[in-house]
């Protein structure tokens, strides 16, 4: 196993990452009841497939770290969910600013697509919205060197933060070509 990196502080962790997770939860919500009507020079849609992009990245960053943990190699296994975790930041940036600048898109699919659409964003949207603070603690203890209570955790944020990921990927695939 590896040297922990932070000092644990249960409590204060509990509050800041709770914190953290509530604050990016808010302004996803608020933010995204605005729109920015600006004059730019490019397609604002070229955020979501940024977005989309990213969201690739991160699902094949967490396949190989899945993988690295498995072969016992954990500082491959760390640097992949540190990157994982900063360009899920990025994204989170990207998002935002895709949505504050393009507004809301509807869906025009018809048939099994439609179906399947909904269906996709049903589950992406709320599991999307709780996945932050499961992400945060797990990192938190995996960090603090608390193996077990890390790979307890990682169990369910693993596959519920790749089919976060993976279905984005979905949602914009399915969008895009409904962008105006």
């Amino acid at each position: 196993m590896l040297t922990p990196s932070l000092k644990k502080n249960d409590k204060q962790a509990r509050l800041l990452i709770l914190t953290v997770s509530f604050v990016v939860f808010a302004a996803v919500v608020l933010l995204s009841q605005f729109k920015l009507n600006l004059n730019l020079s490019f397609d604002v849609h070229i955020f979501a497939a940024i977005n989309a992009t990213i969201n690739t990245t991160v699902s094949m960053l967490l396949i190989a770290a899945y993988i690295a943990v498995r072969k016992k190699n954990y500082l491959v296994h760390k640097r992949l969910m540190l990157s994982a975790i900063a360009l899920s930041i990025l994204f989170l940036v990207s998002y935002i600013a895709h949505h504050l600048l393009a507004g809301e898109t509807k869906y025009g699919g018809e048939g099994f697509l439609r179906y399947f659409y909904y269906f996709i964003l049903a589950t992406h949207i709320p599991l999307a919205a709780i996945i932050l603070p499961f992400i945060l603690f797990t990192a938190y203890r995996s960090l603090t060197g608390d193996y077990k209570k890390h790979k307890k955790l990682a169990r369910y944020t693993f596959p519920l933060w790749l089919y976060v990921s993976i279905t984005g990927v979905l949602v914009y695939l399915l969008i895009s070509p409904y962008y105006r």
